[in-house]
């Protein structure tokens, strides 16, 4: 790919200036770190997604018929565009190319060779017997950084076992350590496993860039979901360990701080984290009761995880006398840590309204103004550029000429695998007709 700015790609500004477009433009930490994205669904695209919000310039590799599974994944719809695929793939360029056409495939092996990065999660054997794999990838291009993402990693057995993230959290534990304590294992809201595994190869990729970047050989980096899932447990994980059993579900209150849980008001429902003694007698001065910071029954921490029912029932007699907001106020004058128990779209606005800049704006060619969620870190030089607008994620093929050209595929031989279908183009690159961009 070449580092040239091309005229005819859409307009890009913000925050995905350097990713929607060849880099060189942004001076964000990753400009001019080329992806070659050959994931699908969440782990793998949301890892690249952080790579572009980081100024990689990433090309999402795609089938030329249905593109990313996730772009089906709908209700609900912006136009005719997947939340669920909008959610995660902002800042990217779409190649679409069968890698069953032997020229498709020859041109992915291109852009893979030349790039700094190359992430995918195809099932264990499918991308060897591509071409695409590590040693293939590493052998014409010994810095590659190289991640494949799995459900259960590549010393499981049995190897070929595929792993959605319901798979796992049930696998993991996540599920048995999720829920009330008297209800069934529950599985958590999101995909959360695929999210800490986005994470975590995001992570493990810009650690082995850095030594690659430094000693100028890459590295083949493994992520999985049990893994990430198993780690992400975190004190859970180790509490099992450390016991030899497992862990009870404590449904929205914690196992080792009291009082750390939701309590119900006089109007709904808010979350208190007196983490330690200190902040459990701010709580009860607040609460006008001196009384239970110095009965000795819940004098410590430990006293008061083994009296939890009585104290939690004095608690939640005092705070049903007044309404959330009240309660909200009072508590946090005094410092103790408290919040609202908000939906998910409340949470967003409420956030925003407290000045944190939470969403980024993005013109869809077909969805139209987009809202995206920011990634979970700010960097000063993304707020250099600007506007808190991004790149939004790509039409299937958007880029499908412009890439083929940069990787060296003449003109006349991507309109040739355009017109057999091998390769789709989304009527947007080059002069908007759809057809092959002359070389830039």
């Amino acid at each position: 790919m070449t580092e040239k700015a091309h005229s005819g790609e859409r307009a890009q500004t913000g925050a995905g200036a350097a990713s929607g477009a060849a880099p060189g433009t942004s001076g964000r930490p990753l400009e001019g770190v080329r992806v070659a994205d050959l994931s699908r669904v969440l782990a793998g695209p949301y890892a690249t997604m952080l790579l572009a919000d980081m100024g990689a310039d990433v090309v999402k590799v795609e089938h030329p018929g249905h593109g990313d599974d996730t772009r089906s994944w709908g209700p609900p719809w912006a136009g005719e565009e997947a939340s669920y695929f909008l959610s995660v793939n902002r800042g990217k360029r779409s190649l679409a190319v069968d890698l069953k056409d032997p020229e498709g495939l020859a041109a992915v092996q291109d852009i893979c060779a030349s790039a700094d990065i190359v992430v995918q999660n195809f099932r264990p054997g499918v991308i060897d017997r591509l071409g695409l794999g590590y040693g293939d990838v590493s052998a014409r291009n010994p810095a590659v950084v190289y991640c494949s993402i799995s459900g259960f990693g590549p010393e499981h057995e049995p190897a070929e076992r595929p792993g959605f993230d319901l798979i796992v959290q049930a696998e993991s534990g996540f599920m048995a350590a999720t829920g009330d304590p008297d209800g069934p294992p529950a599985k958590a809201g999101v995909a959360i496993t695929d999210v800490l595994t986005g994470l975590n190869a995001a992570v493990s990729v810009l650690g082995a860039l850095v030594r690659a970047r430094v000693a100028g050989r890459g590295e083949h980096v493994s992520v999985s979901l049990v893994n990430s899932a198993l780690s992400g447990l975190a004190n859970v994980t180790q509490q099992a360990l450390v016991t030899g059993a497992e862990p009870e579900r404590v449904g929205n209150t914690h196992g080792s701080i009291v009082p750390y849980q939701a309590f119900p008001t006089a109007d709904s429902d808010i979350v208190v984290a007196a983490g330690n003694d200190a902040l459990y007698r701010k709580l009860c001065a607040v609460l006008g009761r001196d009384d239970l910071a110095s009965h000795p029954r819940f004098a410590t921490n430990p006293d008061r995880v083994a009296h939890r029912r009585e104290l939690v029932g004095e608690i939640s007699a005092e705070l049903r006398t007044r309404p959330a907001g009240e309660w909200l106020e009072l508590l946090l004058d005094a410092g103790v840590p408290v919040g609202r128990v908000r939906g998910v779209l409340d949470a967003v606005r409420s956030a925003e309204r407290a000045g944190d800049d939470v969403l980024l704006g993005a013109e869809h060619p077909t969805a139209g103004p987009l809202n995206l969620v920011r990634a979970g870190f700010r960097l000063d030089s993304a707020a250099a550029d600007g506007d808190r607008s991004t790149a939004p994620p790509p039409l299937l093929g958007e880029h499908s000429a412009r890439v083929l050209n940069e990787s060296g595929v003449p003109s006349d031989r991507v309109a040739r695998l355009i017109e057999r279908g091998a390769v789709h183009q989304a009527p947007r690159d080059g002069d908007g007709t759809g057809q092959a961009a002359p070389a830039g």
